[in-house]
């Protein structure tokens, strides 16, 4: 079964807006990239330095950010997920390892560190494009989900 999603450029371009401007706000204020990766590990003891509750903090936006828009807009957040477990469980665990070997993730890299004008997160970012398209590719044409 194929899923068909809608081309929303204004929603994307106002979503897009405002991850820039938690990147720069969360530079400007603490310092910090937003590398959603990075700032998750500060939540383990072994990673946990003295911003702990800024890691908590933001990861509570992130998670409370589809219900805040459900009670505002009035209608429930769309999101298609494979009710496939091992898949989902060998997916995650190769983002997982993926973003330890990249040291990073999509948002540290494609969103700060391009910004940054960094050749290893341009290097990192045109990486995971290129394994996005090539997963959607064979999915939807190869295999024929």
């Amino acid at each position: 079964m194929s899923v068909i999603t809608p081309f929303t450029p204004i929603a994307s371009t106002i979503g897009g807006a405002l991850i820039g401007l938690a990147a720069v706000l969360l530079m400007l204020f603490n310092g910090r990239i937003a590398g959603i990766s990075g700032i998750l590990a500060r939540l383990f003891p072994q990673y946990a330095g003295s911003d702990v509750a800024s890691a908590v903090a933001f990861v509570a936006g992130l998670t409370s950010a589809p219900v805040c828009y459900s009670m505002v807009s009035g209608s429930p957040v769309a999101q298609t997920v494979s009710d496939n477990a091992v898949l989902m469980a060998v997916a995650g665990l190769l983002v997982g390892f993926g973003t330890v070997y990249g040291s990073g993730c999509t948002s540290g890299h494609g969103v700060c560190g391009l910004a940054r004008l960094s050749r290893r997160s341009l290097v990192a970012t045109v990486v995971f494009m290129v394994a996005g398209f090539s997963t959607v590719f064979i999915v939807r044409h190869v295999i024929g989900g």
